[in-house]
């Protein structure tokens, strides 16, 4: 057979782009063109047609795309919040009150409304929408805002605050202390002198206000006890001689400082507890440490629990 060849290709060609238009591009755009040097070479030409405005839907349907939603779902947001706060009336709004939508679009629509005077920002997280009275804009009541900044944390009497608490003491002290296991509580809900004790271990969550008090005491070996120490420490006994109390105080003491765990170690001892339920919490000490148990070091077993040695009554 003989061979085809490039000329003979290109007169084909030639003669099929005189009577046919290829993709809506005339037969001049397929001629053969010479270059000033060089052979004769074929050039190709294409229109290109964007495929998803074709109108026919049998072939462009897979490639269609959806239709943009107008109005974006942060403005809907923002539009919510700020309908349910100003039909509220005067109340007091969190994030959690709008559970089901987006959390940065609440925060930011809160904040937005906290400039613009709408409402109130209390603390974090916290805003109160006010009304106009007879007698001005009204105020929001501080013992639920308390209520609800402190609700999340665990907020314990701690000082002299717990010893009046327990019966140690008749005293209130000048400022006012209390102990939480969260790096810090809101100034704004507290008085301007209270002491705040912070980072108690997240244990303390499951105990109640007197065996919260119970450990504050013990951390601070008994010192805001008006009793003698013989009195202390057999009052400090009867409470934990309440049934369940030293139980419950042994499974969070792993992680209370070492001087509170030889204390309870002392306390149960003196007590009547068995070695085998006190055996975890002497393994736990260091045997060449030595302890400050204040007043308490008047417990009977104090010595066997590390105690350093007793301070004269006087020194008390």
């Amino acid at each position: 057979m003989e061979d085809f060849g490039y000329p003979n290709f290109l007169t084909v060609l030639g003669v099929f782009a005189q009577h046919w238009v290829i993709a809506g591009v005339p037969h001049s755009a397929l001629a053969p063109r010479t270059m000033a040097h060089g052979p004769t070479r074929l050039v190709s030409s294409f229109t290109t047609r964007k495929l998803d405005i074709d109108p026919n839907p049998v072939h462009n349907h897979p490639m269609r795309t959806k239709p943009k939603i107008i109005g974006s779902s942060a403005g809907n947001t923002a539009e919510t919040v700020r309908a349910r706060i100003e039909s509220s009336g005067d109340r007091l709004w969190r994030l959690a009150d709008f559970v089901g939508m987006p959390f940065t679009a609440v925060a930011q629509t809160l904040s937005r409304l906290s400039r613009q005077g709408v409402i109130q920002r209390l603390g974090k997280g916290l805003y109160y929408r006010p009304r106009q009275t007879a007698f001005g804009t009204s105020r929001p009541n501080m013992a639920h805002v308390r209520s609800l900044a402190l609700g999340q944390r665990a907020v314990f009497p701690a000082g002299i605050a717990a010893a009046n608490l327990l019966g140690f003491t008749t005293q209130n002290a000048a400022r006012f202390e209390l102990a939480t296991d969260a790096l810090s509580l809101p100034r704004l809900f507290l008085d301007k002198d209270t002491l705040v004790h912070t980072r108690r271990p997240a244990a303390w969550r499951t105990l109640s206000e007197m065996d919260a008090a119970l450990l504050d005491f013990l951390r601070n070996r008994g010192a805001s006890s008006e009793l003698p120490p013989e009195e202390t420490v057999a009052k400090l006994l009867e409470y934990f001689r309440e049934p369940g109390r030293l139980e419950r105080l042994l499974k969070i003491a792993p992680s209370e400082p070492p001087r509170v765990r030889a204390m309870l170690g002392a306390i149960g001892e003196q007590i009547g507890q068995p070695e085998s339920r006190l055996a975890e919490l002497r393994e736990s000490l260091n045997p060449l440490s030595r302890f400050d148990f204040g007043i308490l070091a008047a417990l009977a077993y104090a010595r066997q629990w590390q105690a350093k040695e007793r301070k004269t009554r006087e020194a008390f």
